[in-house]
């Protein structure tokens, strides 16, 4: 047996609510899995070193890069990506509130803006607009709506419960 079948691991995931055992490389950035295996194209590649925010998931309510987070690391944890937050006939309140205030130009950003966003919604449901900016901060769009999305996050914020 070579190395590299050895150092290949079997994992159970549980993505968006559905368990799916994946064969990989221990250390697999978790995007590939995501977007490769399980044919969830929400988290995007933007950077590959956890930089820009287009990959965002939420990993135990924590929104988390997956493209520097090890296949090994998400075993047994819940993971939620942008397609298990809404559907087209149900949209999740952030996702409404970014197309209320037309908070996307070329989208490439918008999974991250959102998951970042719902992450932090969920566990500070009517933060401030200081906390908004420094949660999102970390998270890139090259289109320069960052006005837009400010304001889709505060709006989701008033219809928080």
């Amino acid at each position: 047996m070579s190395e590299q079948q050895s150092a290949q691991k079997t994992v159970t995931l549980n993505v968006n609510g559905q368990r799916s055992s994946v064969t990989a490389m221990a250390d697999t950035p978790l995007l590939l899995i995501l977007r490769n295996d399980l044919q969830l194209n929400g988290p995007k590649y933007g950077c590959g070193l956890g930089e820009c925010g287009a990959c965002t998931v939420i990993i135990d309510g924590v929104a988390a890069r997956s493209c520097v987070f090890p296949l090994a690391g998400a075993e047994g944890r819940e993971i939620t990506t942008l397609e298990g937050i809404g559907s087209r006939q149900c949209l999740h309140p952030v996702q409404q509130a970014f197309i209320d205030e037309q908070a996307a130009q070329c989208g490439y950003c918008m999974n991250g803006m959102i998951m970042t966003a719902k992450a932090l919604l969920d566990r500070n449901p009517h933060p401030s607009e200081t906390e908004i900016r420094n949660e999102l901060s970390a998270n890139l769009c090259r289109c320069g709506t960052h006005i837009e999305i400010l304001r889709a996050v505060m709006r989701a914020a008033r219809h928080q419960p």
